[in-house]
């Protein structure tokens, strides 16, 4: 791939190019997850071989040095043996993920500001881009719906166990009389699907619709009906853009979520009518509460398929969801392991 890249006229199809540029970072950190972790593998090596000739010297100096690269090496074995569990036929694309606050009004539309939050900074804290393709506000506050595009290496692979309904606990901040109340929103995570996948879409089964932009204002937004919003009248999908000022673009965008959308509802068909012969698999499918958070009385946020919990609530609200999504990916792969190490061993 590199060698085709550097051949003359590589860039005149940019579309092609793209593709292959895309392929080709996907075939890269795959090898040098692998080439970096057997590089690791050969210090350790060689310094177990300094530590027999310090006659098992436990307290000297390359014993110590023995222990900080395995530590270090447990880490990377941990990030290899995630990212082998990646090996469905999307996981490396970029996602779209929605979020629709349910039923309880402010309550929800504030919610689902927070997961809106919560996303964003794990998208950061993992190297992730972050695009705004709709927001529609709450009719008092928060959100009422959000979709964004996550951007990256296996943005997919990692988002998508977060598909499913979250509930919150806490003392309203919107009721005067300090009561606690309960919070849903529903989160839907799809791949963004290229264009070598075999969706035909007719025109004549499309509904469009074009308002003016909602957001923070500027000498664009809510001056033009840019915005795009697509109807599949044979399913009832609808997707909707807003993030740029072309309509032409927000409606190529779109799409490609329409595509997106058709192809994963087509999985869910094929999966559910397997479901019929081999029984529930524990599919995480929409409308599924999979993860609770509660802020008082006590703090705790708990997944309910994996059993994972942990008290940082802070954390948690700031994008640290890591530990929820490694344990589901674990979970969901037949030959994977959770067992502690030994350290000592």
């Amino acid at each position: 791939m590199e060698a085709t890249m550097a051949e003359p006229g590589f860039w005149d199809n940019q579309s092609k190019a793209q593709e292959t540029v895309t392929r080709l970072n996907v075939v890269k950190r795959s090898v040098n997850l692998m080439t970096g972790f057997q590089a690791q593998v050969d210090d350790m090596n060689t310094l177990a071989e300094l530590v027999e000739e310090e006659e098992g010297d436990l307290d000297g100096e390359f014993s110590q040095e023995l222990k900080i690269t395995a530590e270090a090496l447990f880490g990377s074995l941990e990030e290899l043996e995630i990212a082998s569990f990646l090996s469905g036929p999307h996981d490396s694309a970029n996602a779209f993920l929605t979020i629709h606050s349910g039923a309880g009004g402010t309550e929800s539309c504030d919610w689902a500001e927070i997961l809106y939050r919560q996303y964003t900074r794990w998208a950061e804290r993992n190297g992730y881009e972050v695009d705004v393709q709709d927001m529609q506000q709450g009719e008092e506050a928060g959100l009422s719906r959000v979709t964004i595009m996550i951007k990256g290496l296996n943005a997919y692979g990692y988002a998508k166990a977060e598909r499913g309904v979250h509930r919150l606990v806490r003392i309203s901040p919107f009721d005067s009389n300090k009561r606690r109340h309960t919070s849903f929103c529903s989160i839907d995570v799809i791949a963004e699907i290229v264009d070598d996948i075999d969706i035909e879409i007719n025109e004549e089964d499309l509904r469009v619709d074009t308002y003016r932009s909602s957001g923070a204002g500027g000498q664009h937004v809510n001056k033009t009906e840019s915005a795009i919003r697509l109807t599949h009248l044979p399913s009832g999908i609808v997707v909707a853009c807003q993030n740029e000022r072309s309509q032409h673009k927000n409606r190529a965008t779109a799409m490609r979520m329409l595509k997106s959308r058709l192809y994963e509802k087509m999985q869910d068909e094929k999966r559910a009518e397997m479901d019929k012969f081999y029984g529930e698999k524990g599919e995480i499918g929409w409308g599924n509460q999979i993860r609770s958070y509660v802020f008082q009385p006590y703090q705790m946020v708990k997944d309910l398929r994996t059993g994972v919990d942990t008290s940082d609530i802070q954390g948690v609200m700031d994008g640290d969801i890591n530990r929820f999504i490694h344990a589901w990916l674990r979970a969901g792969c037949p030959t994977s392991r959770n067992k502690d190490i030994n350290m000592e061993e």
